[in-house]
């Protein structure tokens, strides 16, 4: 996606090799311009799903969820990184390894909002080695639910999860795609 790839291109900082500041405009204060944007994208390129719920994980993926049930008219689940008395009833968990903050997180979906008639569109703003993917994937498959796609804002293409998922079958869109990040430079280079 063009218009995301320009964003990332002049707001977008280089920390290291394997990071990606868009903190200004991503995954802290939101464009939600640039989202709706992204959600028509990922509406167009799931248009043939039947989805019946976006699923993501908090707390970076939630803004972008959000804009995308909308274009597809369905609600947005989150898994939650922590039990709280709020939740009750029975849950779906999984352990997620987060590459951002180097823990593993316990991440729970109240089975009351994850069963067996939904069709799932996963969303999230980054992937890289696809640990929290593959933890939300696992708590659809314990749901008995489908996973229908899995879109993303930013993959880091030089890192293994976006290939790993796709060589499991999975439909996986990303609007930009990341093969090297220079942090000397600042330099971002796109997939074509």
């Amino acid at each position: 996606m063009e218009q995301l790839e320009e964003r990332i291109r002049r707001d977008g900082v280089v920390k290291s090799e394997g990071v990606l500041k868009v903190d200004s405009f991503l995954n802290h204060q939101l464009d939600i311009e640039l989202f709706d944007a992204m959600g028509a994208e990922f509406k167009r390129l799931f248009a043939d799903a039947p989805v019946t719920k976006i699923l993501t994980i908090e707390a970076s993926g939630i803004g972008i969820a959000c804009v995308v049930a909308r274009h597809f008219g369905v609600p947005v689940v989150f898994a939650k990184k922590a039990q709280s008395i709020n939740l009750d009833g029975d849950m779906h968990t999984t352990r997620i390894q987060s590459f951002t903050h180097g823990r593993v997180y316990d991440v729970i979906v109240s089975k009351k909002f994850l069963g067996p008639d939904d069709h799932v569109l996963i969303i999230d703003d980054f992937l890289a080695n696809g640990c929290a993917l593959n933890g939300l994937i696992e708590l659809v498959d314990e749901a008995g639910a489908t996973v229908e796609g899995i879109g993303i804002a930013i993959e880091k293409g030089f890192q293994p999860g976006g290939d790993g998922l796709r060589e499991r079958g999975y439909r996986l869109e990303s609007l930009a795609i990341v093969d090297a990040m220079d942090p000397a430079t600042g330099e971002i280079e796109f997939r074509r």
